[in-house]
């Protein structure tokens, strides 16, 4: 069993992220942030049986923030407020997104500013330690005053109510805490609040697009790389001298890896004097800028979402210092919702420029030589025709879905919360558009490895040879029609998992 990553909050960075998104490892938290977390809880204990109000821990919640609780009602006030806040709809979260939910709820919770007490922190880890996935309803949230209606689920497992997956079923909440023999916290004054007011949903959401839309973007590059090859497109444009003359850090990256993965390559060398044409379309020629834009895009939301997974988004904070109990708007998803918006933009674009790839590898007329659709009997066989088709439908879906979520708001809460960020759904929609890239990659990795096959017996580049092992391993070459879906599914499975990218290892792929 690998160690513990062991975490430190407000210190988190990106690649442990990924590790904890991409595995089961256990997470501990660095104990000693503890005596943040209990001066803060010591200062709401206070403020909870005190003369003045204070929003959320002696008052009611948004519109009813005038409305002063007594002392003995401020447990009820906080297990009400998580029962009537569970009001997700649509299908569970995935497994691996409410993991990372729940880490980087510790991660909040453990900087000491949120007034909760450590016993809350160990609630959360036991979730994980025992394997206790909340059940979190994907639809509810605006992104903003926090991620509410998920959160809510999440903690009303903690509390015993809800529902989780467990042992492979679905469980009521206070079964699976009884099954691990762990017992329902009681929430004392503020921690119901804290655990909802957030924007762990929306971020972790937006984290796990960011880290599969990284690796679909190294894998399109590796078969952009395969397919200028099939269609012994000019590397000419791949040269350093033109992309250091612009400077731009993401399309040199691009440059790099692209002359990297060609080099070698038998086919590009046998033609260097006797093709006739002049340039490239541009889905071949301006691969380094059209990547290189989504790298950089990336790389900014990489910077955001890290910030993010380390902030306290919770509302009020309680300042252990001056001994204060202050209200803010943190909980507001504005960052994380742009970033989503930037995540989808560049996700769409390569989507977009690979199906153009695929569309002039079928193509008789651009595919210097290469037969119609990529069957050795056009005709009698549509080969490629209609992978072609499946390519362009998911990329316009991409398109559509790629439209901007941060610039949409609506009044709730009696018009208290009355702009808001829809983070949530804007992060979501990365989870869909990611699967769209990955079919679309994967049919360019099907449509390249055969205009490569053509080509024979020249030989691509090493690099290339070895993703077309990969491959092949697993599809055979088309020879005649035969039922494609399957061939798809494999190929794009094997882009999201990440094969390309292992098949290539000693390339030098862009870091994020």
């Amino acid at each position: 069993m690998n160690a513990p990553i062991k975490l430190f909050p407000g210190q988190v960075q990106l690649d442990q992220l990924e590790r904890i998104y991409r595995s089961s490892d256990r997470i501990k938290i660095d104990a000693d942030c503890r005596p943040k977390v209990d001066s803060a809880a010591d200062i709401v204990s206070k403020a909870a049986s005190g003369e003045n109000d204070v929003y959320g821990i002696n008052t009611g919640f948004g519109k009813l923030a005038s409305t002063r609780i007594a002392a003995e009602q401020t447990t009820q006030l906080q297990r009400n407020l998580i029962l009537s806040h569970c009001c997700g709809v649509g299908a569970p979260l995935p497994e691996e997104v409410v993991r990372l939910i729940i880490v980087l709820k510790m991660l909040s919770l453990a900087r000491g500013a949120s007034g909760v007490r450590w016993q809350i922190i160990e609630q959360l880890q036991a979730l994980l330690d025992f394997d206790i996935i909340p059940i979190i309803p994907e639809k509810g949230s605006v992104g903003a005053s926090g991620d509410l209606a998920p959160l809510s689920h999440l903690a009303a497992v903690m509390i015993g109510e809800g529902s989780a997956f467990y042992n492979g079923r679905k469980v009521p909440g206070g079964e699976a805490l009884k099954q691990c023999g762990l017992k329902p916290v009681v929430l004392g004054p503020k921690e119901g609040l804290g655990l909802i007011n957030g924007t762990q949903v929306s971020t972790a959401l937006a984290l796990a697009g960011l880290f599969d839309a990284w690796r679909l973007t190294q894998s399109a590059l590796i078969t952009g790389a395969m397919a200028s090859d099939a269609l012994m497109a000019s590397t000419t444009p791949f040269r350093a001298e033109i992309h250091e003359l612009r400077g731009l850090p993401g399309q040199i990256s691009a440059g790099i890896t692209l002359r990297g993965l060609l080099a070698g390559s038998q086919i590009r060398k046998s033609h260097r004097k006797e093709d006739e044409r002049v340039q490239d379309p541009y889905c071949l020629r301006c691969q380094p800028q059209v990547m290189g834009a989504a790298i950089d895009l990336f790389r900014q939301v990489a910077g955001t979402l890290e910030i993010e997974a380390n902030a306290v988004t919770d509302n009020p904070l309680v300042l252990i210092d001056s001994e204060e109990i202050i209200s803010g708007g943190n909980f507001h998803a504005e960052p994380v919702a742009f970033a989503a918006d930037l995540c989808a933009l560049a996700i769409s674009e390569t989507g977009s420029i690979t199906e153009r790839r695929i569309a002039t590898l079928v193509d008789p007329s651009l595919n210097y030589g290469l037969p119609a659709f990529l069957s050795p009997e056009p005709g009698l066989n549509s080969g490629f025709m209609i992978a072609e088709v499946t390519a362009a439908a998911l990329m316009s879906e991409n398109k559509q879905k790629a439209a901007p979520c941060s610039i949409d708001s609506t009044p709730t809460s009696a018009n208290q919360e009355d702009h808001v960020s829809m983070a949530c759904h804007a992060a979501r929609r990365l989870l869909d558009m990611n699967r769209n890239l990955a079919s679309i990659i994967g049919i360019e990795l099907l449509t390249a490895t055969q205009g490569l096959s053509f080509r024979e017996p020249l030989k691509t580049s090493q690099a290339l040879q070895n993703v077309s092992n990969t491959i092949r391993a697993r599809v055979p070459r088309l020879q005649q029609d035969r039922y494609l879906a399957d061939d798809i599914q494999i190929a794009s499975e094997l882009v999201l998992d990440g094969g390309l990218v292992d098949a290539v290892k000693g390339s030098e792929l862009p870091g994020l």
